[in-house]
């Protein structure tokens, strides 16, 4: 799935408007699908991250896909700057400096490997997620983590690490993914 200009524009107002309508009323808002245009009602699974001063503030999202992508959006961004454990809720004093990106995911495609140097060997730096598990522990990092890594080897144990699995466990199974990606502009 691939969405324009025009449909990017209206989602990132979507997250924004979920956020301020959470400092309000303190619930997310009733998203009705069938208000938006045919590409925004596709089902889709998202991540929507959330930013201050180029540090991550929250980041919450789906691997499966389960309703229409402006509600997906408009529920992830609420629960991003309200429900991540890792932070507290979202004040009013931080919106004007809150900065959001969107993450559109493609369906999971299982990882065929024997190793972890044959998992790491086909990676794709920068364009590939990658979701691990194993008896229940599971974790995922979006492509754009890529980024804090020097290699696909630190990425994939940053990500056990994620999932509270030791370096060196095996036995585990893999599911890349790719994602268009969109932010509000910097500017």
């Amino acid at each position: 799935m691939t969405v324009d200009e025009s449909g990017q524009q209206i989602l990132l107002k979507m997250a924004r408007d979920a956020i301020g309508h959470g400092l309000v009323h303190a619930q997310a808002p009733e998203v009705i699908a069938d208000d938006h245009l045919a590409p925004l009602r596709q089902i889709a699974c998202t991540f929507v991250t959330l930013q201050i001063d180029d540090t991550l503030r929250g980041c919450i999202g789906s691997l499966k896909a389960h309703r229409p992508l402006v509600a997906d959006v408009s529920r992830h961004a609420y629960a991003a700057a309200f429900s991540d454990a890792r932070f507290s809720p979202l004040q009013h004093s931080e919106l004007a400096e809150l900065h959001i990106h969107i993450s559109i995911l493609s369906a999971l495609e299982p990882v065929d490997f024997d190793c972890d140097d044959g998992l790491t060997a086909s990676l794709r730096p920068r364009v590939d997620g990658l979701l691990i598990e194993a008896g229940g522990q599971r974790a995922t990092f979006l492509p754009t983590v890529w980024s804090s890594f020097p290699d696909s080897r630190a990425f994939l144990v940053a990500l056990k690490e994620k999932a509270d699995m030791q370096p060196g466990a095996s036995g585990y199974s893999a599911w890349r993914y790719t994602t268009q990606d969109f932010e509000e502009d910097r500017g």
